[in-house]
């Protein structure tokens, strides 16, 4: 055992940003003592090696387990040695039954895929994930906020000063931007073109998971864009009641994921976790290549530090071979 303080991390890695966070070891339950927010920008392996660095500048940390999440989860789990490896689904179900075990819907939505994610008693029943469009997700926010000339922390107190929030059509990107555009030329005021944005996400967002499903209370909204006081209001408006947004929204799948890597390791056991140095100093490449061995042609993803082969995945079949000198 190390000498510094007791603690386990949860890392998610998404498309848009990789988030990582610490928690306290002796203290119960899900006691945050450290987290941090870095934009991916591409590069999964920089941004685990940025956070790692900014981790150990932080404080003298004895790391009793890691746990991974995000699209990114294998490719981390890999690199930094972790215990566990779960779905984002599971993560930030985790973290909101953490927070509060009455919570029965889950809103999720980040910089490129949103989630809806149904619970009842504490049990996940249904999920929906939309990550094909990017109408209803942050980065859609972001390239408006940039086109108006409006800081994207500002966006959601704009629209909160609409009186007549105007109707965009919010089903596609394309149709949106060419509808506030048309509303510009009108004269219509900002604040309501912003406000109409924010409701047409709303209703974006609940026509394409929510069809069928019943949204009841406890609501949570997590994820970057539940910043936006805007789409908290109006999303409360279209459920006709409140929306909780937890003290920790924008980490909560890097919460719910060091949260149940402290759950499930015992006091005792020896964490996987390769340590700060071997991480922050070692070589790690990765390459993919098209399997050729059946039909299924597909898509193999390796991972090696230092020339050594660590991990592959992508096979539907379990024939891929991996080669066996240094890449």
């Amino acid at each position: 055992m190390g000498t510094g303080r007791a603690v386990y991390l949860g890392v998610d890695v998404g498309s848009v940003s990789t988030n990582f966070v610490l928690l306290d070891a002796q203290a119960p339950g899900a006691a945050v003592v450290w987290k941090q927010y870095l934009r991916t920008q591409g590069a999964p392996l920089t941004a685990l090696k940025t956070g790692l660095s900014l981790l150990k500048e932080a404080g003298d940390w004895e790391i009793r387990g890691v746990g991974t999440t995000g699209s990114g989860r294998e490719l981390a789990g890999v690199v930094l040695g972790a215990d566990l490896v779960k779905n984002e689904i599971t993560a930030h179900a985790a973290a909101a039954l953490s927070c509060d075990s009455t919570v029965a819907t889950i809103v999720e939505i980040g910089g490129q895929d949103s989630k809806l994610i149904i619970l009842r008693d504490g049990v996940v029943v249904d999920f929906a994930m939309n990550n094909v469009c990017a109408a209803g997700t942050g980065s859609f926010l972001d390239q408006q906020a940039h086109r108006l000339g409006i800081p994207i922390d500002e966006f959601g107190a704009l629209a909160l000063r609409s009186k007549n929030p105007v109707r965009i059509a919010g089903r596609c990107t394309v149709f949106a931007e060419s509808d506030m555009v048309h509303k510009q030329q009108l004269g219509v005021d900002l604040a309501d073109i912003v406000a109409g944005l924010c409701a047409a996400m709303v209703r974006n967002f609940l026509s394409s998971l929510a069809k069928g499903k019943e949204l009841r209370p406890t609501v949570f909204f997590q994820g970057g864009v539940a910043a936006n006081a805007g789409m908290r209001r109006f999303l409360e408006e279209a459920l006709g009641y409140e929306v909780c947004v937890p003290e920790h929204y924008d980490v909560m799948g890097a919460l719910g994921i060091a949260l149940l890597v402290k759950e499930s390791l015992q006091a005792a056991a020896k964490t996987r976790f390769c340590g700060f140095e071997k991480i922050l100093q070692s070589e790690v490449n990765t390459r993919s290549y098209q399997c050729r061995g059946c039909p299924n042609a597909c898509e193999i993803s390796e991972i090696w530090r230092e020339g050594i082969f660590l991990a592959s995945w992508g096979a539907r079949c379990g024939r891929q071979g991996r080669a066996e000198q240094s890449s």
